[in-house]
Order: structure tokens, then C-alpha cells, then sequence
């Protein structure tokens, strides 16, 4: 959760920049970590100044990276930061699941993981059979069901119904602190500087690449000054 957080927050702040950017090809290589599993974006070639004043999109021919493009932004070449929220939702997808945006050696159903998982998202039964298998269940299950519920409204087909990325960075900063709640497994987010759903990203997709353990931390590393270990966790502010 905290590499999905700082990939948040720097799409935040280039959509809140005074000239709006759209990052438009948004993905898991493309976010970058330094030595304390700090995200950063990377590889600006595709980004693009977006819509001011009276404009409601910009307009611009179909560049990105199949799985991770907006079905909109494919079909029509419009192009809002929107489109980067859906790709954030298909990079948290990545991380609860451990699972690749696509992969042609699982079944022909499971090949497209938003098409396998999206029906799942938003229901409470299911929603946690697609968390990563190989965390072996050691994860705060309410944290678990609120980072399912923000992919699945990123992931909404309707641009207008996806979150801000600002109300995606309020609603991921509670989920940095361990809730503290007896009556759950041990919580998936007090594990490490990552930490539960968000090793995922680092043990199966990115530990190679930088290589070393990783120590915990001493306490909540949450940016959010509301947060503290043991508080309960905030609600989710996506609706």
C-alpha cells in the first residue's frame, strides 16, 4: 500500500498542477523505487497537457500500454485524467492480486485481470478470493475490502464515476497504519515499509529488480498526521 499511495499522490499532483498533465501510460514499470521502497513515476514520453477552461478532454491518437489504457480513452482517443485513474486501478489490482494486467498462460477467462476480477471487487463474498493467495491470509480483512472498493470504482467503466486521484490519496493514506483490531487476521499493513497487499509489489514483481530484506519499521509511517498505530481506521472517503 505504500508504493500504490506514492504512485497516487504523484498522478495527484500532475492532474492538480496549474497546467492539468495526464501521465497516460500509467504502469507497473514505470514506477520506480529508491532504497526505501519510495515511489516514484517514471518515463514522462507519453504525457500530455490536459483539457483547460471549457474543454472536457483531450483529443489525441491511442498511445499506452494494452491492459492498463481506459476502455474510453481506446474506443473514442479521448483523453482525461480519468484515463489515469483507471490505470491506477489496474495497478492496485496488480497489487491485491499479485497478478500481471495480462497474462495469455491463464485460462482465456482469467487472461484479462480487470475483466476475471471486476465482478468480484464489489462484492464482500468474493472480493477476497482474488487477494493474492501467497500472503496466506495474513492481512486486516477490512483494509482488504476497502482497497477492493477503490479499484473497483477506479476501474468504473464510466469515466465520471471514478474518483479524483486527491480522493484516491485521502482514501489509501488510513490503510498505511496497522488498525489494531483483535478480532481480524494480523494486519496486512505493519508487516514492513510495504507491508502486506503492497509486498506483493515488492516480494513478487519488484524485489528482483532492487534485491535486499527489508527491515519493519519502528512504527506507522503513514503520512497522514491522523494516523496512529493502534487508531482505528478511517472510512473510506470513495463512495
Amino acid at each position: 500500500m505504500m508504493i500504490a499511495l506514492g504512485a497516487a499522490k504523484g498522478l495527484a499532483f500532475l492532474h492538480n498542477a496549474e497546467r492539468p498533465v495526464i501521465y497516460r501510460d500509467f504502469k507497473t514499470s514505470n514506477i520506480l523505487l529508491d532504497s526505501d521502497y519510495t515511489a516514484k513515476l517514471s518515463d514522462f514520453g507519453l504525457a500530455k497537457a490536459g483539457p483547460q477552461g471549457d474543454e472536457t478532454h483531450v483529443s489525441t491518437r491511442v498511445m499506452g500500454t494494452y491492459g492498463y489504457a481506459a476502455p474510453e480513452y481506446v474506443m473514442t482517443g479521448h483523453l482525461t485524467a480519468r484515463s489515469d485513474v483507471y490505470s491506477f486501478g489496474v495497478v492496485l489490482l496488480e497489487l491485491l492480486t499479485g497478478r500481471k494486467s495480462v497474462d495469455k498462460t491463464r485460462p482465456s477467462k482469467e487472461q484479462s485481470l480487470v475483466d476475471w476480477a471486476r465482478t468480484k471487487l464489489n462484492d464482500k463474498r468474493k472480493m477476497l478470493q482474488i487477494i493474492d493467495p501467497r500472503l496466506e491470509n495474513q492481512y486486516s480483512i477490512r483494509a482488504a475490502q476497502k482497497a477492493c472498493s477503490l479499484a473497483y470504482y477506479c476501474l468504473s467503466q464510466n469515466p465520471k464515476a471514478r474518483p479524483l486521484m486527491s480522493d484516491v490519496v485521502e482514501t489509501l493514506e488510513p490503510l498505511q497504519c496497522n488498525n489494531g483490531a483483535t478480532e481480524e487476521k494480523s494486519s496486512l499493513l505493519s508487516d514492513g515499509p510495504i507491508g502486506g497487499l503492497g509486498r506483493t509489489a515488492r516480494d513478487y514483481r519488484l524485489h528482483n529488480k532492487y534485491g535486499g530484506a527489508v527491515r519493519p519499521p519502528a512504527g506507522c509511517r503513514s503520512p497522514n498526521p491522523n494516523c496512529s498505530p493502534g487508531g482505528g481506521p478511517t472510512a473510506c472517503r470513495v463512495r
